[in-house]
């Protein structure tokens, strides 16, 4: 069997690394220059790229066309990839906060069957992070470009407990079941 000439294993490699990327759009905006005679139409594009098991990008991309704008994004997405440790592979370890200029948001790990509780921008976030069960609230700016890196710090400060606990000298059972007892207090307490 003949091998197609120009396609080596470099560019096999590269359409597999592709192709477990998922991209959501979440913004497009036309923005205009103004130049003598009139005004240059453009488009600017805000894209986040996940592959579903913890790890999350964002992108931002100008261009005169919407295609180009958007292919622009996803790539400068896939190059700010970061991963967030998951618990069981379906929500966060622990509840954080995050800002970004204005905007706040307010991430809280949920029980399962809870689902994505969130809106706008913050929702495709967690969809491309691949976590089913979140409950998270956005404050202060509505800007989607300020929400997305809200979110993006709020998940930087995720901690997995193996890497607490290697940090404290402590096992991970210790820091897990004071999760277990802390949540039972705050049930206990609520029925009061």
């Amino acid at each position: 069997m003949a091998r197609s000439p120009g396609r080596g294993r470099g560019d096999r490699d590269r359409d597999d690394r592709d192709n477990e990327f998922q991209d959501k759009l979440v913004h497009i905006n036309r923005v205009a220059k103004v130049v003598k005679g009139g005004k240059r139409f453009g488009f600017a594009a805000l894209v986040i790229v996940g592959d579903q098991k913890g790890r999350v990008g964002f992108g931002h991309g100008k261009a005169r066309e919407v295609p180009e704008a958007i292919r622009k994004a996803t790539e400068a997405a896939k190059r700010t990839l970061v991963r967030v440790p998951l618990r069981d592979a379906r929500t966060l370890h622990h509840d954080s906060r995050g800002r970004h200029g204005a905007g706040k948001v307010i991430v809280r790990a949920a029980p399962p069957g809870t689902g994505i509780i969130a809106g706008g921008a913050m929702r495709a976030v967690f969809e491309m992070l691949g976590v089913q069960d979140v409950v998270a609230k956005s404050l202060g700016s509505t800007n989607p470009y300020n929400v997305i890196r809200a979110t993006f710090d709020a998940l930087q400060h995720q901690e997995n407990p193996r890497t607490i606990a290697s940090r404290r000298g402590m096992k991970v059972s210790d820091i897990v079941s004071r999760r277990r007892d802390a949540s039972s207090l705050s049930d206990i307490s609520a029925d009061a």
